[in-house]
C-alpha cells in the first residue's frame, strides 16, 4: 500500500523559491524582475525607529521600489546569509545575518535577522524584518558611536 503525503510539500518549497528568488534578484540589482514577484498592494514593514531611514511601512508596488533605490543608495551589502527557511503553507519566514556599510557613514553593521514573508497566489503580499536596529542606526547616523 502506498502512502499519500499529508501536507502540499510541493506549494511550500514554491514560496521558500519565491522568497530566495526576490534575495537573488536584489542582490544582482534586477529590480525589474524582482518587483514581478509582488502583490500590487504588498505591504513592506521594516520595524526601527524614525532615525532609521529605512524603517516604517511601504504600501504598493512604487513605494516598495522606492525603498529598494533607498537602500541601495544608503547600504553596501558585505554580506546576506540565509541560514534556514521555515515555511507552512503561504508565511515563510528566513532566519539569517548580513553585514552592511553605510555610504554616508562608511561604518559597518552586522546582525542577525528574520524576516516574515506571506505569499498569496503565488506572489509576496507581506513583508516583516526583525533586526537590531540600534546596529543599523548607529551604522547610519554619524553623532551615534
Amino acid at each position: 500500500m502506498e502512502t499519500q503525503p499529508t501536507a502540499d510539500t510541493t506549494g511550500v518549497q514554491a514560496n521558500i523559491d519565491l522568497v530566495r528568488e526576490t534575495y537573488d534578484c536584489f542582490f544582482k540589482g534586477d529590480i525589474e524582475t524582482l518587483m514581478e514577484k509582488y502583490t500590487e498592494d504588498v505591504h513592506w514593514e521594516v520595524y526601527g525607529p524614525p532615525s532609521l531611514p529605512t524603517a516604517g511601512p511601504r504600501i504598493g508596488k512604487e513605494a516598495l521600489k522606492l525603498f529598494f533605490g533607498q537602500v541601495a543608495e544608503l547600504l553596501e551589502s558585505n554580506k546576506f546569509e540565509v541560514q534556514e527557511y521555515i515555511a507552512q503553507g503561504d508565511p515563510v519566514v528566513s532566519l539569517g545575518e548580513y553585514n552592511w556599510t553605510s555610504r554616508i557613514t562608511g561604518k559597518q553593521m552586522e546582525a542577525h535577522f528574520v524576516h516574515a514573508v506571506t505569499v498569496r497566489d503565488g506572489k509576496i503580499c507581506k513583508f516583516r524584518e526583525y533586526t537590531d536596529t540600534h546596529a543599523a542606526v548607529a551604522a547610519m547616523t554619524w553623532f551615534l558611536e
